[in-house]
Order: C-alpha cells, then structure tokens, then sequence
C-alpha cells in the first residue's frame, strides 16, 4: 500500500472527507453512508478516497478513531487512579457526541473478525498504564474493566455516559481481585 501524504493538498482533502463524513453519519446514520456520497460532500473525487482508505468500512473505522489520537499523551499526574480515570474519562467524552458514537458503530460493525483501530489503540494505551501499575493488573483487565462497559453503553445505553461512568469503571478495576 502507498505511503498515505499527511501535509499540504493531502492534509486538506482528508479534513474535507473526515468532515463530510461526520456531518452524513450525524444526518443519515452510518449504514446509510457511500464513498461516492462523502466524495461529493466532500468536493473530491471517489478515486481520492479509495487511495487513501482502499473501502468504506476502513474509512469508517480510521474517522472513527482520529479524534482519540493515539499517539496523545496519556495522563501521567503520579497518581494511577487519577490517570486511569483522566484516560477513561477521554473516551466517555469522545463518544458521548452522537456522532462519534455513531461512527464507533460504524467502524466496529465493518470491522468484521478484525480487530478495530480503535479496538488495538486503546490496547495499546491500556498496555502503558498497565505497566505504571506494578503488575497490579493486566492490559486486559483495563479493557475488559474499563473499556468494555463504556462502548457497552456507547452502542445500548448512551444515555448513560456520564462523567461518573469513568470513576466507576476505574474503581471496579481497582476493587478486583484476580481469580
């Protein structure tokens, strides 16, 4: 695959798609969503679009995850349960936004049997902070702890992404003892 351009022209029309496709998700809903419909929402060609992303679903699930940037950093204030809090705290807030959420659905349902971008970067972020605990818990545990019930209420009761939902989760994870 080509190495994808982030700067100039490139830089432009990817602000442009991720853009468009925020705004058809937000009116139509992600399964109602085409290339060729974002394409001329967006003002590109189609060919723009597959160059970069190849199909629909991995589109969906690169805009899905942009905003939660993986390579941000993660809280780091000396205190665990504050940063576990503070990073889960992120995530309830990104996907609190309609759309956002909206596009995790979309993302996660054209993942198939693969695993997520948004799926492998909050592993990969549960990884470091499981490593700042001193083994008192695995990567996993965070995201079957932690992560799990907030996309749980993302995609069935996001009426209940409170900020709360964070400190609950977290402290569920610290109350936990291994079997």
């Amino acid at each position: 695959m080509p190495e994808k351009r982030t700067g100039g022209r490139s830089a432009v029309v990817v602000a442009q798609v991720r853009s468009a496709v925020e705004d058809l998700v937000r009116e139509r809903g992600a399964e109602r969503v085409t290339i060729p419909l974002i394409a001329e929402r967006a003002g590109v060609n189609p060919t723009s679009i597959y160059r970069r992303w190849g199909d629909l679903p991995t589109m969906l699930n690169d805009i899905a995850t942009y905003r939660l940037d993986p390579d941000r950093p993660l809280p780091d204030t000396g205190s665990l349960r504050d940063d576990l809090i503070a990073w889960a705290g992120e995530i309830v807030a990104h996907y609190a936004k309609p759309v956002n959420a909206a596009l995790l659905r979309g993302g996660a349902a054209s993942a198939g049997d693969t695993e997520s971008d948004c799926l492998r970067n909050r592993r990969a972020e549960a990884q470091v902070l499981a490593d700042r605990s001193s083994s008192a818990f695995a990567a996993d545990d965070l995201i079957e702890l932690v992560i799990a019930p907030i996309i749980y209420r993302v995609i069935f009761l996001p009426w209940t992404l409170t900020p709360e939902l964070a400190a609950r989760c977290v402290d569920r994870l610290l109350c936990h003892t291994p079997r």
